[in-house]
């Protein structure tokens, strides 16, 4: 793999070895101070303008992947610190919710998840079929198309002070649902991608659904075990643990088909209390950090002539997906007595896609399938990103010429 600018810079922080000593580590250690100064850039604009940084980072790897100077690039360095980098993101999606609270989202808001799919896992798997895709590469475009971004949404609500809305719980309960569905929507498309049997497929189903059935019955009857291995006062000790728990569980997830981002977020729900709150504190930065780099690879990779091919589906796609969520959004809102604003509050937050989107399009790339899916879900994830972020900003205003015109 190759690109504009020499990205060995970033093997300290992802676990590669890179010398420090003699004029290569001298220059690697000012690249990694450079890029690391423009990731704290973005992440200042991003907070004076109240929107996610996600957008500012994955454009900030299209900005660095147009540079001039082809130089090459570490391939497992980008793909070990984007591996941990999803890993933290859904482990931290995890600590959001106890099993006890899972069990109940999925009971009360089953129907707001069927439309969610609905209207919009069925739109991409059709303008898939639209563009000519096979048939393993429309279920990938409908999964990338599916599922909001909880990190972005996550983030979003945090900065914003929208934590203590009343539409806030519906919002997070289409994040639940989603990123429970990933659980068995990935190792279904897995052997989709491998163009493996019906057996196989079956196997891989059950085994997915066995794995999320028996870590929601611990998470429920079991957690104090999972927080006992991990609990210490010492916060070396704890970060340790808990990201050392985490890494071993989510790679044991990939080796049995169900993905390391599912095995992560697993993890998160089944530590609760004291412990969950005093690893959100400790490794909070350590995601930061790994999450940057992610979306900073994703957009470092984009092609922009393949991008440029393939553009106005990318704006088909951000068009249905947008009216998608909105939909999605006010449904779910509406369920539970939110008023217009709230509706249209909850609707605008779900059009950005992220972290489950973009590991959809990189296993449908792995495999080899279609090359126009790559470039397709980079301009996709991006678009809606920025759009999400936008339209999240302007809720306010949109809600009150609707307020006027629709009864609550």
């Amino acid at each position: 793999m190759t690109t504009s600018l020499d990205l060995g810079l970033l093997a300290p922080v992802l676990g590669a070895s890179v010398s420090t000593t003699g004029t290569d580590g001298a220059l690697a250690l000012i690249e990694l101070g450079v890029a690391m100064l423009a990731l704290g850039l973005m992440a200042r604009i991003a907070h004076r303008l109240q929107m996610s940084a996600v957008p500012l980072y994955l454009l900030l790897g299209v900005v660095i992947g147009l540079g001039p100077g082809p130089v090459e690039v570490p391939e497992e360095t980008i793909e070990l610190g984007a591996a941990i980098g999803v890993v933290l993101l859904l482990f931290f999606i995890g600590l959001e919710y106890t099993g006890d609270e899972l069990l109940g989202t999925l009971r009360e808001h089953r129907a707001s998840g069927a439309i969610d799919a609905l209207l919009n896992a069925v739109p991409g798997f059709l303008i898939g079929l639209l563009m000519g895709l096979d048939l393993p590469a429309c279920a990938a475009l409908a999964g990338i198309t599916w599922v909001s971004s909880s990190g972005i949404i996550s983030r979003t609500l945090d900065d914003l002070g929208r934590l203590g809305n009343r539409e806030t719980p519906s919002i997070l309960s289409i994040l639940v649902i989603e990123d429970l569905a990933m659980a068995i929507y990935l190792p279904i498309l897995t052997v989709a991608l491998a163009g493996a049997g019906i057996a196989v497929a079956a196997g891989s189903v059950l085994a997915a659904i066995a794995v999320v059935a028996a870590v929601l019955l611990f998470a429920v009857k079991g957690a104090h075990h999972a927080n006992r291995i991990v609990d210490t006062e010492r916060a070396e000790a704890l970060l340790l643990s808990v990201l050392g728990l985490t890494l071993l569980v989510a790679g044991l997830a990939e080796k049995a088909n169900v993905s390391a981002a599912v095995g992560a977020f697993l993890v998160g729900i089944a530590l609760s209390g004291t412990v969950a709150d005093r690893s959100r504190a400790t490794l909070e930065p350590l995601r930061d950090l790994f999450a940057a780099g992610f979306f900073v690879f994703f957009g470092l990779q984009i092609d922009f002539d393949g991008l440029a091919a393939v553009m106005p589906w990318v704006l088909l796609l951000v068009a249905v997906g947008a009216a998608g969520k909105l939909a999605t959004g006010w449904y779910a809102a509406r369920r539970a007595g939110i008023a217009v604003p709230g509706r249209v509050r909850a609707g605008t937050i779900l059009i950005a896609r992220g972290e489950f989107s973009v590991v959809v399009a990189s296993l449908a790339v792995a495999a080899g399938v279609d090359e126009r899916l790559g470039p397709l879900a980079a301009g996709y994830v991006l678009a809606a990103a920025l759009l999400g972020s936008v339209a999240t900003r302007f809720a306010a205003p949109i809600a009150a010429r609707l307020q006027a015109r629709i009864p609550a």
